[in-house]
């Protein structure tokens, strides 16, 4: 009983926020730049991008609005640093047991923050741009959290070329560049529950990860071949860069629908820094998404499915992304409606997956019903339950960190930036 007082308790406190707040005048640093809202560059709400905000991103974050700037020979600086705060405050809870005298996520988690970010961007010079993002949050960790300077140029009318060098602590060899919003990287999904609807985070791609992406970019298609290493340059240096990363990705638009679809590929090995580590990279993805309209209501649709090859016994370089051994993999579908535009979603998503574990019944399903709503375009709330199989004797699928684990997720999150 006293865990639904304590639901219900917290889901009050958000809808009284959610009526009583006014819309922020403030915008984020690319808004800041451009001029333009928030919703220009984004589907539904933040941080999915529409056709605009891909475009954008694939420019190097270089497009101006009506900031002045300081221009000279070969020069063409905004006279503005433009910058940003991003937070998320996040309450989760588990139906699982805590052991005595130890609190976990199974009687409420309160993660304040969950993540606390200062974030530079934009424009450098005429075709290149940057990205900075410091970590305000863990005192016990680097401020640089990740980085990233996109150098792209026109080849042809409506084709970019460059090259992405960047560095980042937990996003992956895909933060290079990415445009799709399936979870393809870490930070760029609708849903917050990102292993439970998306197949790419369910194996694990999200690792440090510092390199270049090479990048060919056009409104129906972009190609992403990057060098990297599973490391972050806050944390080490002189890293050897031995691993590759292909994405494959067509982006036609059908009417006034806006399609994606793609396939990512991770292969070679690689030196951890920490403890010298030889692992494998192996793993590969394909996903597909669907942002367009049921009627008048806004409708995204995301499917993904991932595999990590796995580790053979007693391997001397093991996968970074998968030490059990059999293959891991995960597909999963999210569908997201707007049932009041621009306000608020429901979201529903199932996941089929295999840990790889040789432990009996290694299925790991879950599905995920949840919903956003949007108090200003840039300061978001967030709800999600999923629930998920019980797996086997090991206790596979289920969440772990308490005495008896449980088989269901809560979460509820504040987010914004400004």
């Amino acid at each position: 009983m006293h865990r639904i007082i304590r639901s219900i308790s917290f889901c009050a406190a958000f809808v009284i926020a959610a009526i009583v707040a006014t819309p922020s005048q403030a915008v984020p640093a690319f808004a800041r730049q451009t001029g333009k809202a928030c919703s220009t560059c984004h589907f539904q709400h933040y941080p999915a991008l529409n056709s605009y905000g891909q475009d954008f991103k694939a420019g190097g974050f270089t497009d101006m609005g009506k900031q002045p700037l300081l221009k000279g020979s070969d020069l063409s600086l905004p006279s503005i640093l433009n910058a940003s705060l991003f937070f998320k405050f996040r309450y989760q809870d588990t139906n699982g047991k805590d052991t005595a005298g130890t609190a976990t996520a199974a009687s409420g988690d309160w993660q304040v923050p969950d993540e606390f970010a200062l974030l530079f961007g934009g424009r450098v010079t005429d075709n290149i741009g940057f990205m900075l993002e410091g970590q305000l949050a863990d005192n016990t960790a680097p401020f640089l959290a990740g980085f990233k300077m996109p150098a792209m140029y026109k080849v042809g009318e409506e084709i970019k070329a460059g090259v992405v060098p960047y560095t980042t602590d937990a996003l992956g060899a895909a933060y290079g560049f990415e445009l799709l919003n399936t979870g393809a990287v870490r930070n760029v999904r609708v849903n917050e529950h990102r292993s439970e609807t998306s197949a790419q985070q369910y194996i694990g791609t999200a690792t440090p990860a510092t390199g270049a992406a090479f990048v060919l970019y056009h409104p129906q298609f972009f190609v992403n071949l990057s060098r990297w290493t599973p490391n972050h340059a806050g944390d080490a240096s002189g890293q050897k860069i031995s691993s590759n990363y292909l994405r494959v990705a067509y982006t036609p638009s059908i009417g006034d629908w806006e399609l994606g679809a793609g396939v990512q590929s991770w292969s070679g090995t690689a030196k951890e820094a920490t403890g010298g580590a030889i692992n494998e990279t192996k793993a590969w993805a394909i996903d597909f998404q669907a942002q367009g309209a049921l009627g008048t209501l806004p409708l995204g649709v995301y499917l993904t499915h991932a595999n990590a090859a796995g580790t053979s016994v007693g391997s001397a370089t093991p996968n970074l992304f998968n030490g059990n051994p059999n293959d891991e993999k995960a597909t999963t579908i999210l569908g997201e409606l707007g049932f009041l535009p621009g306000k608020a979603t429901v979201q529903l998503g199932y996941r089929w997956a295999n840990t790889g574990s040789a432990a009996d019944k290694p299925e790991d399903n879950a599905w995920t019903l949840g919903g956003t709503y949007q108090i200003a375009q840039n300061v978001q709330l967030q709800a999600q339950y999923t629930s998920r199989s019980k797996g086997g004797a090991a206790n596979l699928g289920r969440y772990a960190g308490s005495e008896t684990p449980g088989t269901a997720l809560t979460t509820l999150m504040l987010s914004a930036g400004f």
